[in-house]
């Protein structure tokens, strides 16, 4: 009888599934938001891909924290990965803000020249800082939004602006145009909102609406600052943890996420501000002198990393030869 048993048992042990890599990473994006939707996709298909091998669970809405904790968290292995700001990342990787230099693209045709040659040089970046770039998608231009009308010199005094903590980029252009900042946690700004301790921010109009920041602001600068970028990271620890085969499922399901999403942006910002002008948010242009100010601030804040070597060279020359490609017929 047992020499009937022990080859049913044995049997049984080995057809018994590997308990899954559970892969937890963590992100402001409310749920519900079209960037968890495409996340939730996503980890379907690796949970698909892998035969239930690898497992990806999304913590959203900041209930793991801000960006700096959810770092933090990656670090103690509480977290294999987050979808970060370009801010918070810069502490581990200083080029991950390149894509925010001020006034640096005009255009959506800009953003994807430069990001066809530039997001590679990021990966690589990162990969050399033990964090895998999973994904990175384009959040949209970002805009001033404040509960005054904005257009002159002196329109700009005594506002109290918000910037996202640990944002060299927008505290240098900012500083150097004489306005006092706020920094603080994105999870932080609506509440400030509310209470008047910011009244001025910048953001995309998806990104005002998705926050609930919308219903705080009353007027909009048309004129992009900066363009905004999320990156999908993961501790590289993690990463080595599966196999090569279950990295090729990973790797390619939140590209092909990444990228739906960067295809659904355009429509998502359009429709965000139609929505706040329903609303009543006016939104006009800086005075032609004012623009022009705040364009040469921009200018020079990128002359100053560039000396500084706060962006690598390799980066700003990528960039810049991008830029001087043809527009697209």
């Amino acid at each position: 009888m047992t020499r009937l048993l022990f080859p049913l048992v044995l049997s049984l042990l080995l057809a018994s599934p590997v308990s899954a890599q559970v892969i937890k990473i963590a992100t402001l994006a409310p749920d519900g938001s079209a960037w968890m939707r495409e996340l939730r996709a996503a980890s379907a298909e690796v949970k698909q891909g892998t035969a239930g091998r690898v497992d990806v669970k999304f913590y959203p809405g900041g209930v793991m924290g801000n960006d700096a904790v959810v770092l933090r968290k990656m670090r103690l292995g509480q977290l294999q990965g987050g979808v970060l700001t370009s801010s918070e990342l810069s502490l581990v990787y200083p080029d991950a803000t390149a894509y925010s230099l001020p006034f640096l693209m005009d255009s959506w045709d800009e953003v994807a020249r430069v990001r066809a040659s530039v997001d590679p040089l990021l990966a690589k970046g990162f990969e050399q800082r033990g964090i895998r770039m999973l994904g990175v998608s384009g959040l949209g231009f970002a805009y001033l939004m404040s509960d005054r009308p904005l257009r002159t010199k002196a329109d700009m005094g005594g506002i109290k602006l918000w910037i996202p903590s640990n944002d060299e980029i927008a505290a240098r252009t900012f500083k150097m145009g004489g306005i006092n900042t706020i920094p603080l946690p994105l999870g932080d700004v609506f509440t400030s909102l509310q209470t008047g301790l910011v009244d001025t921010v910048v953001n995309t109009p998806s990104g005002a609406i998705v926050l609930q920041w919308h219903g705080k602001v009353k007027h909009m600068v048309d004129l992009p600052l900066t363009f905004v970028v999320g990156f999908l990271v993961l501790d590289d620890k993690a990463w080595k943890k599966i196999s090569a085969a279950d990295q090729a499922v990973l790797a390619a399901a939140f590209d092909s996420a990444g990228k739906r999403m960067d295809a659904n942006i355009r429509r998502d910002d359009a429709s965000a501000l139609a929505a706040m002008k329903k609303q009543g948010i006016t939104v006009g242009p800086l005075e032609p002198a004012e623009a022009a100010r705040w364009r040469d601030f921009g200018a020079r804040v990128t002359t100053q990393m560039e000396a500084e070597k706060a962006i690598s060279p390799e980066i700003l020359a990528a960039i810049r030869r991008a830029l001087a490609q043809p527009k697209a017929p």
